[in-house]
């Protein structure tokens, strides 16, 4: 008997056109990653998908367009396609899906077709440089086509973290942060248009997870700060929705108090105005800030700001980490003394 995920292996490939588009392998359908997908298909490209989601592998099966692979290593033999994205939670599952012996990308029987990765997962800059290596060592398929910054037979690499959260993934606004070689860069870059509005080139390997982990540093303390001095407006008896326009047209003006202000109902359509939801969790702004933490550690920086930061939001994580960051403002700096 069929197991779960072969008979949506077989429908999948029942269902796929012969369309002359592209054939992009994306793997990881997570809240980010299945908008990111949504965006590629809308785009004209037809999906391979993998996911350890059954569930999510259902609903992508439904579609025109798009085959339901077993594993990462099924998804890098099936032919036809020439890109693969990953969008992963972090460090450890990336290294699973390119260097599990068995089902990783890498491990693709004759070496994978797809001659261009590139890697949105946040992961740490040493773990990319490191991926990066090994995909340098790996071997394409005889039948590969390869992308400009392939060299010696191997797969191009690219590591492209995002900025834009789950609203910039639905609306394909989001900006990438690339890493790799230029020819690399170039090669992915059509692909990410697809997704978001802005690339970046970096550097060389690992500079887009080095450029998302300072980012996101920044991130993390200019949304403190916008929470506390606005907890601190409201004990003082000023207006949140005044104080904010004070912020946005003075010294103080930044995109946590422009875009995504913290207090509940200063600003619509926001994760603080919809009970902290479906926005940023608080856990992913956790693993980020040890990213950044560990990154700061190896390259001998002093980070102050950062640790202070990362124990305020580990407190409201004890609550629910799974809300949305901005929850710091009510849920630590708004709290009832």
């Amino acid at each position: 008997m069929l197991s779960r995920l072969q008979r949506l292996v077989h429908t999948g490939r029942a269902r796929l056109s012969h369309s002359d588009a592209t054939k992009v392998g994306f793997i990881g359908l997570g809240a980010m990653g299945a908008r990111q997908a949504n965006n590629l298909q809308h785009e004209g490209y037809s999906l391979v998908v993998y996911d350890r989601s059954i569930m999510q592998l259902e609903e992508f099966s439904k579609r025109d367009n798009v085959e339901v692979a077993c594993s990462p290593a099924a998804l890098a033999e099936t032919e036809g396609v020439r890109v693969i994205i990953t969008m992963l939670p972090a460090c450890r599952q990336v290294r699973e899906v390119y260097c599990d012996r068995e089902k990783g990308i890498l491990s693709a029987q004759g070496g994978t077709r797809a001659s261009l990765l590139i890697d949105c997962s946040t992961i740490s800059p040493n773990t990319s440089r490191e991926l990066a290596a090994t995909v340098s060592e790996a071997r394409l398929h005889p039948s590969a086509q390869p992308y400009p910054g392939c060299s010696n037979g191997s797969p191009a690499f690219v590591d492209a973290p995002v900025s834009g959260g789950i609203t910039g993934a639905s609306a394909a606004t989001l900006s990438f942060m690339c890493g790799g070689e230029k020819d690399a860069v170039a090669a992915a870059t059509p692909f990410l248009q697809a997704m978001g509005k802005r690339i970046l080139h970096c550097g060389g390997a690992g500079a887009g997870h080095a450029a998302k982990v300072c980012n996101n540093m920044a991130l993390a303390v200019q949304m403190a700060s916008i929470a506390e001095a606005s907890a601190v407006g409201k004990r003082l008896g000023l207006d949140p929705k005044v104080l904010a326009e004070v912020f946005n047209s003075s010294s103080s003006r930044c995109w946590s108090s422009e875009a995504y202000h913290p207090v509940p109902g200063v600003m619509p359509n926001v994760p603080s105005s919809k009970g902290h939801r479906d926005g940023f969790a608080i856990q992913h702004m956790l693993k980020d800030l040890h990213l950044a933490t560990d990154a700061a550690a190896h390259a001998h920086a002093r980070v102050p700001l950062t640790e202070r930061a990362l124990d305020v939001y580990a407190k409201v994580a004890e609550v629910d980490e799974t809300l949305d960051f901005t929850a710091i403002y009510s849920l630590y700096y708004d709290e009832e003394l």
